[in-house]
């Protein structure tokens, strides 16, 4: 496919599953996608023979639902997130993933602090590394109950609070279209606290076709004019029967 270059795409793994790493390579070469999302190091050296880029790595995280919000978490993350960091700057990766983890009661401003607490144990070794965490925002209307960083103003306050340029959000346009709408402009307002984006249509979570309400195009050319250089991953489950031609059609709607 011959595409326009104004947008770095991606494709995240587990959306595909039903191909092999090596299988969902050769797609995304073909297709012309840049990089594969939600890989983590025991499956970098299938990228690198691809010269395809890991965009948002993984496997430092304990679990959605288990993240920085509880300070009974930060030993491990913080074990697990100092021994990433370094494997990922050896291999030139520079995002890395992070959960909120679910409220199980707590209000914001305990987890904001928590969550800013924890993360700034870390970050020290993030920017000697050039790594970036990246704290996804997810809905807890439909698919996430209970997840704490599921409003873009919480997740920008914390980035505020932690105070470093290598803590930055996933704004996840499914997510945030389903708790909190309004995506153009939220994304305007807040473009400088986002590192990378992921798509799905809504409502499903599948193809971002014109079965579903989101306009792409429009979302990707406001992404487009704040100057965005990272990547844009879709992430839908593709629900029709070719799902290789889903994500072709994908990538042809974000390519404006």
């Amino acid at each position: 496919m011959k595409l326009k270059g104004n947008i770095n795409h991606s494709v995240c793994r587990w959306c595909y599953d039903f191909l092999s790493l090596d299988e969902l390579c050769m797609v995304a070469k073909e297709i012309g996608i840049k990089a594969i999302d939600l890989v983590g190091p025991k499956d970098w050296p299938i990228l690198q023979k691809y010269e395809l880029d890991s965009s948002m790595c993984n496997g430092a995280e304990i679990s959605l639902e288990s993240g920085w919000n509880d300070l009974k978490n930060h030993a491990t993350l913080i074990k697990n997130y100092s021994e990433m960091i370094p494997l990922m700057a050896k291999s030139g990766y520079k995002n890395l993933i992070c959960f909120s983890g679910n409220r199980n009661g707590m209000d914001d401003e305990t987890g904001l602090r928590n969550a800013s607490e924890g993360l700034k144990k870390i970050l020290p070794i993030a920017e000697k590394n050039q790594v970036t965490l990246v704290m996804e925002l997810l809905n807890d209307k439909v698919d996430h109950a209970d997840y704490h960083c599921n409003k873009t103003n919480w997740g920008v306050e914390l980035v505020k609070r932690a105070g470093s340029e290598n803590l930055k959000l996933l704004y996840d346009i499914y997510h945030m279209q389903v708790d909190e709408g309004n995506v153009i402009q939220t994304i305007k307002n807040n473009h400088q606290y986002i590192a990378h984006y992921h798509t799905a249509g809504v409502p499903g979570r599948h193809e971002i076709d014109d079965t579903q309400e989101l306009n792409y195009p429009a979302i990707m050319l406001a992404i487009k004019e704040t100057g965005f250089k990272g990547y844009i991953a879709q992430e839908f489950i593709p629900a029709k029967p070719d799902k290789v031609a889903s994500l072709k059609q994908a990538i042809e709607i974000c390519d404006i």
